[in-house]
């Protein structure tokens, strides 16, 4: 199972993963992905296209502005195992069709954008929830061997709708394995924070308005703190959960926290700051292990494994793999998060996903 490799450090010695351990090896097999033309998608067409040879792969995705645009990149006569299909969660008899002969699943596909969410909240529920379960019955009625869903920090004690549907969509997804039961798909959940460089980032955003020569930077609250990863390391974080997954978990990976206020000031250190107030829906710290949540959470090494409420099975395996629990009480979240970032770190961070790529070593592959 994962462990701790392929980690660089930062100014002050912390960690700054990359998680390009144990994969699952994809050469072969079947992929259906959902959202698969979001920022996620993109880099994980760009990481599978560099390293497997999958017999299909699919990107499913209601823009067909964005199918275009991402089929210019990646164009099925240069990779020709890759097939775009329009389609959308929403939709279960459309779901159900494009997820024919997929081995794999990986669900992306997101309303995410917290104040929009908050205006528009039934077709936020309809995308994140339905659509969820719309997932999960594909995959067992297409008799899929693993689905991987992609999840939020705020859907850990969630105070705006967005995380409310994201827990939401994270129970039905552990709760697929009881229906599913033992000869059907496996699900897990990966969770994880802001992503540098997603589009709706906050670091993009400042990067366009100094850009645009902007008087100042807007700060909601100069104490906010945040959990940071970079499009390449989710990637790989979801790559090697592929191949780590039993069924009725949900991985968290160790990632820094940084103030957004020194985010902005790595960004642009000329620029002075404009304190806005928080947006609404928006927490101060957010959280992506609750206290509740810690009797059922183990220390995997560079990520913790929440497991499910009777999935006994797979927590053994986990502890017996090495795992630890971890206290009583205990929780996750960016402001008590041991590992603060600061202004080199994130340039560190940053470099991660621009280093050439490094080929992947037979052991590090895993075959699922």
């Amino acid at each position: 199972m994962a462990g701790s490799a392929g980690a660089s450090r930062d100014a002050h010695g912390s960690p700054l993963r990359d998680f390009a351990g144990t994969a699952c090896d994809l050469t072969g097999r079947s992929i259906f992905l959902t959202g698969g033309t979001g920022s996620f998608g993109h880099q994980f067409l760009d990481t599978v296209t560099r390293r497997f040879k999958p017999r299909q792969l699919v990107i499913f995705s209601r823009d067909e502005l964005k199918q275009y645009e991402t089929a210019q990149r990646f164009s099925p006569e240069a990779y020709p195992f890759l097939r775009f299909m329009i389609g959308d969660v929403r939709d279960a008899a459309r779901v159900a069709e494009a997820m024919r002969g997929a081995d794999i699943v990986i669900h992306a596909a997101a309303m995410k954008h917290v104040p929009i969410a908050e205006a528009n909240p039934f077709e936020c529920v309809q995308t994140n929830i339905h659509g969820a379960e719309h997932v999960v019955r594909a995959a067992i009625a297409n008799g899929v061997e693993r689905v991987v869903a992609l999840s939020s920090d705020k859907a850990a004690a969630p105070v705006n709708l967005y995380g409310a549907t994201k827990l939401a969509s994270d129970k039905i997804i552990l709760a697929a394995n009881a229906l599913a039961g033992a000869q059907g798909p496996r699900f897990s959940v990966v969770r994880y924070g802001n992503v540098v460089g997603s589009r709706g980032s906050v670091a993009p955003f400042f990067q366009r308005l100094a850009a645009e020569g902007a008087r100042d930077l807007p700060i909601t609250d100069p104490r906010m703190t945040r959990f940071w990863i970079t499009l390449d390391q989710g990637v790989n974080f979801v790559l090697s959960v592929l191949s780590d997954m039993q069924g009725g978990e949900v991985f968290v990976p160790k990632l820094p926290s940084m103030r957004t206020i020194d985010l902005a000031r790595a960004i642009a250190p000329a620029l002075p700051h404009r304190i806005v107030g928080a947006r609404p829906g928006e927490k101060l710290h957010e959280v992506m292990i609750t206290p509740d949540d810690s009797r059922s959470t183990l220390d995997a090494g560079d990520r913790y494994v929440v497991v499910a409420q009777g999935r006994d099975a797979v927590r053994r395996a986990w502890e017996e793999a090495g795992a630890e629990a971890v206290r009583d009480g205990w929780s996750y979240s960016s402001d008590n998060n041991p590992e603060q970032l600061d202004i080199p770190g994130l340039q560190t961070l940053l470099g991660l996903t621009r280093s050439a790529p490094r080929p992947v070593a037979v052991q590090a592959v895993k075959a699922v």
